[in-house]
């Protein structure tokens, strides 16, 4: 660990930064690592650096990109910007700061660069700089910081993010007690996934003279209880400018309180410059209408839309609107996928769009005219982003589950990287190997099967597994990367993992991806006794040695296999899962989401949820789907636990509560289950702080290793004994 927190000047860094960089502390390089293990292992992994977005500059002649490095002693990261050619040369690190440049993009044709960065007091802010990183500057000055902004196309306006004051305080309705810390609630959605809901985003509209902007101005500011873009995700991606510049379409689901937590209906709103309006674009569209794009002309606003109010996991169709009539067009419509992203094809007749598709997410092209589909790059991976550079020709981000994020260009079927971020460190240890399995159900179906392998496995010899199962619930197993639930290491530990495709996951048709809703404990959950049981019946696969795991909806599944797993599993772990569903139905904050996954769906319990907003509650005895779902909560099966289990949570999540964490807990251990927990008092859903990450690694795998490794934790015991 020790080499992890001593930090060296990056080997990426070609050129002297600027004089500011150099006079701060607590900047964060690459950290000077060679592996002794010569394996894929924890270390490893914090080492590595992360790249997570692109823009290619408007010439085209350059590529600007981050890339991120943690320091576990400072326990936090920061990203630095960074320029190459095309092809990868002439690599140049531009910025070199102690806090991080986000949402970084190029202006005044390339000669510029706009990006986030905090001010004095903390808060984030516009600046801007030379393409080379000289000459930084602060030009926003908002009290309360920016969260994103974007730029109209003729440079003269910038719309930019800014939270408002949006809940009472008790101090506001008694101003002779300013030290009070109440909050007065009197409409549900108070709360966000780890944030309460004192503040919300609005859009403001400021001039840009090139060097200073002028007063912003709320363009929402009739509307105080609107979100414009819409939290927790929502960014610079919830608004597109018109080319003429005179016109922004924004996105915002214009609801509060009950309505908003019941609803997902967004919608996609036209902001006139010139008379100050706002018309509704999708008015009448029910689902989720989010990332609008106009097309270089201008004729065509292309968006992503689904169809159900209530369903954030529905199909999402690219729509297109024709500017000059208003016709509206479903290109997907005979497409059976989701898309994750899209981009107009400079040529503004097609688009570029991301989406999981058979266990991968390729980049795909649609034409505006045909509704024709082709790929553009694909291969045992997924891709990122998207950042076309003529009409043929794109930037990318790729990884896989043996590799994280590289920059790479496509071009009329070649695909070629052009970053090596990692390159280096990779070339130096073993990873494992993964393979496709195609596993039959048990309704007489072939699911795809990840079987991630240790390095220099032997087929001759036995290994402990572990069960994967993914939460969401629908979200891709795809070739995916991550930095805490990373399947290469716990391969790289000695573990062979399974990780199956189960229903309820895109990439495999839209009935695939449905069938899970309303139906939680059913189908899925006999996919993954399906997966084990195919599985355990290769002869290097400990059938006595075989472990669960998964985070939220995972981490759900881990409780309810808990209890009807039939001896399959010798160890479990659950993160942020749900174990009682009866009091997540009322203690989880986006109530749209138990609705229709718990009550499955407005249109299968004949229930409209409009005019039912406790449509999916356990109360409703006429929702028969609701009614079987809650029967078979995972707590309602305690009395079959009889494995060990792990309990972890962070006490900041507020879509599932740490609650349902402890409650497990607390079962397991009057059952007298071997039990251990770990709650994180400053982490929400997910572990991000990397110490806590570490932490959470080590405790994983010390727990696995334990109930699945015994014989080689005696071995070490004995060792450690002489």
């Amino acid at each position: 660990m020790k080499k992890l927190m001593a930090t060296a000047l990056s080997a990426l860094a070609l050129t002297a930064c600027t004089s500011q960089g150099e006079k701060e502390s607590g900047i964060i390089d690459k950290p000077d690592f060679k592996s002794e293990s010569g394996i894929f292992d924890l270390e490893a992994l914090e080492a590595l650096g992360r790249v997570s977005a692109v823009s290619v500059s408007p010439d085209t002649r350059k590529v600007l990109f981050g890339i991120s490095y943690e320091s576990v002693e400072q326990n936090r990261s920061n990203n630095d910007l960074y320029v190459m050619n095309p092809d990868g040369s002439d690599l140049l690190r531009i910025t070199r700061t102690s806090k991080s440049e986000g949402n970084f993009t190029w202006i005044n044709a390339g000669k510029q660069i706009a990006f986030t960065y905090p001010d004095e007091n903390g808060a984030s802010q516009l600046w801007i700089m030379n393409a080379d990183g000289s000459d930084r500057k602060q030009i926003s000055k908002l009290e309360k910081g920016i969260e994103g902004f974007l730029f109209s196309p003729d440079e003269k306006n910038v719309v930019l993010i800014s939270p408002i004051k949006y809940s009472r305080e008790a101090k506001d309705l008694y101003p002779d007690l300013p030290k009070s810390t109440g909050r007065v609630i009197d409409d549900m959605m108070y709360k966000h996934w780890d944030q309460w809901v004192t503040e919300i985003p609005h859009p403001f509209i400021a001039s840009f003279d090139g060097s200073k902007l002028g007063d912003p101005t709320d363009i929402m500011a009739d509307e105080p209880l609107f979100e414009a873009p819409m939290r927790p995700f929502g960014g610079s991606e919830s608004f597109t400018w018109s080319p003429d510049s005179r016109s922004l379409i924004y996105v915002s689901r214009k609801k509060s309180g009950m309505q908003y937590a019941i609803s997902t209906n967004s919608d996609l709103y036209l902001y006139s410059l010139d008379d100050k309006s706002t018309r509704n674009l999708t008015e009448g569209m029910m689902g989720y209408d989010t990332a609008p794009t106009y097309s270089p002309d201008g004729k065509y606003v292309a968006w992503l839309s689904m169809e159900h109010d209530g369903y954030e996991a529905d199909k999402n169709r690219i729509f297109i609107l024709e500017t000059a009539t208003g016709k509206k067009t479903d290109l997907t419509s005979e497409w059976d996928y989701t898309v994750d992203a899209i981009k107009w094809n400079p040529d503004g007749k097609s688009l570029y769009f991301l989406a999981a598709k058979d266990g991968n997410v390729p980049v795909f092209s649609i034409d505006i005219a045909s509704k024709q589909v082709n790929v553009i790059a694909d291969g045992e991976c997924d891709y990122a982003a998207i950042e076309p550079v003529d009409s043929e020709t794109i930037v990318t981000l790729r990884h896989s589950m043996l590799y994280p994020n590289e920059v790479y260009v496509a071009k009329a079927g070649e695909v070629k990287q052009i970053s090596n971020v990692n390159t280096d460190l990779l070339a130096s240890i073993k990873m494992p190997k993964v393979e496709r399995k195609m596993v039959p159900t048990t309704d007489g179906k072939k699911m795809l099967v990840w079987a991630v392998y240790p390095q220099d496995f032997d087929s001759t010899k036995t290994y402990p597994s572990i069960l994967y199962c993914q939460g969401g619930p629908q979200s891709a197993v795809s070739q995916f990367w991550s930095y805490r639930w990373n399947l290469a290491l716990i391969a790289s530990n000695g573990y062979i993992v399974i990780a199956p495709n189960r229903r309820g996951l895109p990439g495999f048709g839209t009935e695939w991806n449905a069938q899970i809703s309303g139906d939680y404990p059913g189908q899925n959950m006999r996919d993954y006794l399906a997966a084990v049981d195919y599985m355990k019946q290769y002869p290097y696969i400990d059938p006595a040695r075989i472990g669960a795991t998964g985070a939220s909806y995972g981490g759900f599944s881990t409780y309810w296999l808990a209890g009807n797993h039939e001896k399959r599993f010798a160890a479990l772990l659950a993160h942020a899962g749900i174990f009682n569903m009866e009091a997540q139905y009322l203690e989880t904050e986006e109530l749209w989401f138990a609705n229709w996954d718990m009550g499955g769906g407005a249109s299968r319990s004949g229930l409209e949820a409009s005019s039912e907003p406790d449509f999916g509650a356990f109360w409703r005895k006429d929702n028969a789907t609701a009614q079987r779902t809650f029967a078979m909560s995972p707590h309602r099966f305690v009395d079959k636990w009889d494995t060990p289990i792990m309990v972890s949570h962070g006490e900041f999540d507020y879509r599932i509560l740490s609650s349902q964490g402890e409650m497990a807990f607390n079962a397991a251990k009057l059952r007298g289950i071997p039990a251990e927990m770990v709650i994180f008092p400053d982490e929400n859903h997910w572990i991000l702080k990397p110490q806590n990450a570490i932490l959470w690694q080590r405790l994983f795998f010390r727990w696995f290793d334990k109930w699945l490794k015994p014989q080689e934790k005696q071995a070490e015991n004995e060792n450690v004994s002489k």
